[in-house]
C-alpha cells in the first residue's frame, strides 16, 4: 500500500505499570452527566444523554508523575476545565446491553476536557457545532490507562485550590448505562476512549495555571497551562 504522503503517528495513551501504548481509536464524550453540572451549564439536572467528539490526535498524554504542558489555545478568553473518569474499550460492539458493558471495558483514566467555553456558547446560541469550542489541539488531557475499576471520589484543584470535588456515583447515567446508549448510536471498536461527564465547579484557567486531577484508584493527573 502506498500513501501520498506518510501517515501521521498513531496517537496513544501509556498504560498504567507497563511500556505498553493504548491506541486511540475514537474520543466519545458525555455532555451533562453530573445533575449539579447539568444545572450551572442551564439544563434541568436529569437529562437523557448526549455525545458529542473529539478527534482522535486531541489526546495529550501524560505518563505518571509527570507533568504535561498544554498551550493555552487560541481564539479564546475563556478556557475551562472539566475533570472525568474516562472509560478505555478493548472489546467492540453494537447494541451493547447495560449487563454486557463491562466485557468490553478494557481499563480506565483520569482525563480533561478542556474547553473554549466562549466558542462553545456562541456555538449554541447559533444552533451550530461545538467542534470548535470542544474539538481542539490537545483538548483532551489524560493520564495512564489503568485496569482497575476506579473509587468514587473525582477532584481536581487549580494552583493547590479545590475546583471541582464529587463522586461518580453522582453520574446521571452509570458507565455501564453509557456504554449501552453509546453503542446504540455508533459501533464501538478497541480503542475507543469514552470521556463520562464532568462534576459542577468547571471555571476558567489561565497561562502559569497547575492542574491536578484525582480519582480514587487511578493516581494524579496534572498538567500546566502554558
Amino acid at each position: 500500500m502506498t500513501f501520498v504522503f506518510s501517515p501521521p503517528m498513531q496517537a496513544a495513551v501509556p498504560v498504567a505499570n507497563s511500556s505498553e501504548l493504548f491506541p486511540v481509536h475514537r474520543i466519545y464524550c458525555v455532555g451533562r452527566n453530573y445533575a449539579d453540572h447539568a444545572k450551572e451549564m442551564g439544563g434541568t439536572g436529569r437529562e437523557a444523554p448526549f455525545f458529542f467528539m473529539k478527534p482522535a490526535d486531541a489526546v495529550l498524554p501524560v505518563a505518571k508523575g509527570s507533568i504535561g504542558t498544554m498551550p493555552y489555545p487560541s481564539v479564546t478568553s475563556d478556557l475551562q476545565h472539566e475533570i472525568e473518569l474516562v472509560v478505555a474499550i478493548g472489546t467492540g460492539g453494537k447494541d451493547i446491553a447495560v449487563d454486557d458493558a463491562a466485557a468490553h471495558i478494557w481499563g480506565y483514566a483520569i482525563g480533561l476536557d478542556m474547553t473554549r467555553r466562549d466558542l462553545q456558547g456562541e456555538a449554541k446560541k447559533l444552533g451550530r457545532p461545538w467542534s470548535t469550542g470542544k474539538g481542539f489541539d490537545c483538548s483532551a488531557p489524560i493520564g495512564p490507562i489503568h485496569r482497575s475499576v476506579p473509587g468514587p471520589g473525582i477532584t481536581l484543584t487549580v494552583n493547590g485550590g479545590v475546583r471541582q470535588q464529587s463522586t461518580l456515583e453522582k453520574m446521571i447515567w452509570n458507565v455501564a448505562e453509557t456504554i449501552a446508549q453509546l453503542s446504540t448510536l455508533f459501533a464501538l471498536q478497541p480503542g475507543d476512549l469514552i470521556y463520562t461527564g464532568t462534576p459542577e465547579g468547571v471555571a476558567a484557567v489561565v497561562s502559569g495555571d497547575l492542574l491536578v486531577g484525582k480519582i480514587d484508584g487511578l493516581g494524579s493527573l496534572q498538567v500546566r497551562i502554558a
